[in-house]
């Protein structure tokens, strides 16, 4: 799966976002991988200044990583579902995440979300981070395809 190319490097190589910007070196660079179930996949691995405290993860950079993994869910669902060969600019209209357990920052992430419920516009997903086999945190959100005059208009 790593060597094939992410959704974010497939439709959006240019872009910064510090979630899942390709072109920000500082980010986070989450790689987003459908599946033939449905469901966006990635892995991530943490360094030490994502740490809230010796050997755990800081509590926004699991936000960051549930909502940009699950912006690109939503993203790909809408372009698939519309029959479209490259997906809308999608922006989160709201996200609710839950921390069930403090999540080791040394050992290797595992993000997973499927859309629940979809309009034309927008998509509504629900996502799990996975660390060493345990759900650490839950996440679910809309994401809205954006218009004209919309600053991100046009980012990917």
């Amino acid at each position: 799966m790593m060597s094939q190319k992410s959704l974010q490097e497939l439709y959006a190589p240019e872009s910064i976002c510090f979630g899942c910007g390709v072109k920000n070196e500082k980010g986070l660079r989450i790689r987003s991988f459908p599946t033939e179930n449905g469901e966006v996949v990635a892995e991530w691995t943490a360094q030490p200044h994502h740490q809230a405290f010796p050997g755990m993860l800081n509590g926004g950079i699991i936000g960051a990583l549930l909502d940009c993994h699950s912006n690109w869910t939503a993203a790909y669902y809408l372009m698939k579902k519309a029959g479209k060969e490259k997906p809308d600019c999608t922006v989160t209209a709201s996200y609710s995440v839950k921390l069930l357990r403090p999540t080791p920052s040394d050992s290797t992430i595992h993000l997973k979300a499927r859309v629940v419920e979809a309009e034309d516009d927008r998509a509504t997903v629900e996502a799990e981070l996975i660390a060493n086999e345990k759900v650490c945190a839950t996440c679910r959100g809309v994401f809205v395809i954006v218009k004209p005059g919309h600053p991100a208009y046009h980012r990917w």
